[in-house]
């Protein structure tokens, strides 16, 4: 580090540093004083070898171990929830996850307070704003669940318990608004295309996955091309820059840019705010305020200030949301190790239908993923790689005929019926590749691999992208 620090590098290095002090509070609970004296012996060390910016930044850890103390503090104070005791509780749904079943997140009220789970049939259906009684039994979660539970808010459990209405739309007003535009652009794709693609193309454009056959969704698994309907940077990328254009074209700048970031803001509320798209809003956001200001767009700082904008408002995803890991391990993939793969691999171009920057970039991407995936699902597809070449260069242009015919449906049900006809043939094609490479998966699966030896194999990846940008640097 140079003993000149601008602005730019000032906000990197303290963000990181935050970072690592939650992550390391969060793994070694019950350490914080030890962690705390081991930051200060880094600090004075530094400062023994006269590097003392760095020894103040150092102690910027501590800040982030403070903050998660802090977090863990106050989000227990204020619940109260009987554990273990059969009783009747009310509250606000403030979410749905629909499929085989239906999970509520249920916002507690009355004597009680605290955010829980509610597991329930598929049918009566509730929506966001209903307000419930149930009558059973919450618990808490198991231990290995509890960190992904508390990762969402989520401090007890119940499963199947006897549940009924009391009152309808009492949740906040633009979020029941955004809720019911979607509902009503799930209608169009399922009013103009059969059950299976529409929620295919509900997937891509707006993140709605509750209508998936189990039987596709393993097709999908087996194929590597969970991502796609997963609303990832890739698939945010396209709204932001769809969303950029048209604004532009009726707007100033500076208005487009207000107005361009308040619809990713409400499409994120839209989508369920998951980990992965609102990493890839908070970066699209950046990227739009850097064209706004002129500014060139800092890929590091983006990825590090996303991270500590999401880790504020829940530190505990850092290491126990998987949607985060695998959001920003991709990311950090595309971003450092795809360069040095093109390096490597003398591409220069895209090739024919950007095949070449697909496979690229899909590589790169699965390979800095591929612990987190393994640890998580204990399997991973090597022909994923060659599935999502031959689709991602299609998503684009469905996603594109699918915003179009959501919103000319909520005018008119034939020009639906229409673009639903060319849209159809897209996802045809891209249901053929799925298909093909789910049957013609070859999944690779590690048991018993240690912790260290995921650190040897990013440490590797680690020297290889270093080597290879200064190989390239060089002009060797």
């Amino acid at each position: 580090m140079s003993n000149k620090i601008n602005i730019h590098d000032l906000a990197f290095w303290l963000c990181l540093f935050f970072l690592i002090g939650i992550t390391l509070t969060t793994l070694f609970t019950g350490s914080f004083y030890l962690i705390i004296l081991a930051v200060c012996l880094v600090s004075f060390y530094f400062l023994l070898i006269k590097k003392k910016k760095l020894a103040w930044l150092v102690l910027f850890v501590i800040a982030g171990a403070v903050y998660y103390q802090l977090f863990s503090y106050f989000q227990f104070k204020n619940i109260n929830i009987p554990f273990g005791k059969e009783g009747e509780f009310s509250g606000l749904v403030e979410g749905v996850r629909g499929g085989a079943t239906q999970e509520l997140k249920l916002s507690l009220d009355g004597d009680y307070r605290g955010d829980i789970s509610v597991r329930l049939s598929p049918y009566p259906e509730f929506k966001y704003g209903d307000v419930v009684k149930i009558s059973g039994k919450i618990n808490k979660p198991d231990e290995q669940y509890n960190n992904y539970f508390l990762s969402r808010g989520i401090f007890g459990q119940t499963n199947f318990p006897k549940i009924e209405l009391i009152e309808k739309n009492k949740g906040n007003f633009i979020k029941a608004k955004l809720f019911l535009f979607k509902e009503k652009i799930m209608n169009v794709f399922k009013s103009s295309l059969p059950k299976e693609k529409s929620a295919f193309l509900a997937g891509i454009t707006i993140g709605a996955r509750e209508d998936f056959s189990k039987e596709f969704k393993d097709k999908m698994s087996m194929s590597g091309t969970t991502h796609l309907v997963a609303l990832s940077g890739y698939n945010i990328s396209v709204i932001v820059l769809a969303v950029g254009l048209l604004f532009n074209s009726f707007f100033g700048s500076a208005i487009s840019f207000y107005l361009s970031v308040l619809t990713i803001t409400l499409f994120v509320l839209m989508a369920g705010a998951e980990a992965s798209v609102v990493r890839a809003a908070i970066m699209g956001t950046i990227g739009l305020f850097a064209i706004q200001t002129e500014r060139l767009f800092n890929p590091r700082n983006a990825i590090v200030i996303a991270a500590f904008i999401m880790a504020l408002f829940n530190p505990r995803v850092l290491v126990f949301d998987i949607g985060f890991q695998l959001s920003f391990a991709a990311l950090l993939g595309i971003v450092y190790l795809a360069p040095s793969l093109k390096n490597i691999f003398n591409v220069e171009s895209g090739g024919f239908l950007s095949w070449k920057e697909n496979a690229i970039t899909t590589s790169a991407a699965q390979i800095m993923a591929l612990p987190i995936l393994l640890s998580s699902f204990g399997v991973f597809s090597l022909t994923s790689i060659l599935a999502n070449i031959l689709i991602l260069e299609f998503i684009p242009i469905t996603m594109s005929i699918g915003f179009a015919m959501a919103f000319l449906g909520l005018v008119s049900g034939f020009l639906a019926k229409t673009l639903g006809v060319l849209v159809n043939i897209f996802i045809t094609y891209e249901f053929f590749i799925i298909n093909i490479f789910s049957r013609f998966s070859i999944p690779l699966k590690t048991e018993g691999l240690s912790f260290y030896f995921w650190v040897i194999y990013y440490a590797l990846i680690f020297v290889f992208v270093l080597f290879y940008k200064n190989h390239d640097e060089k002009g060797i």
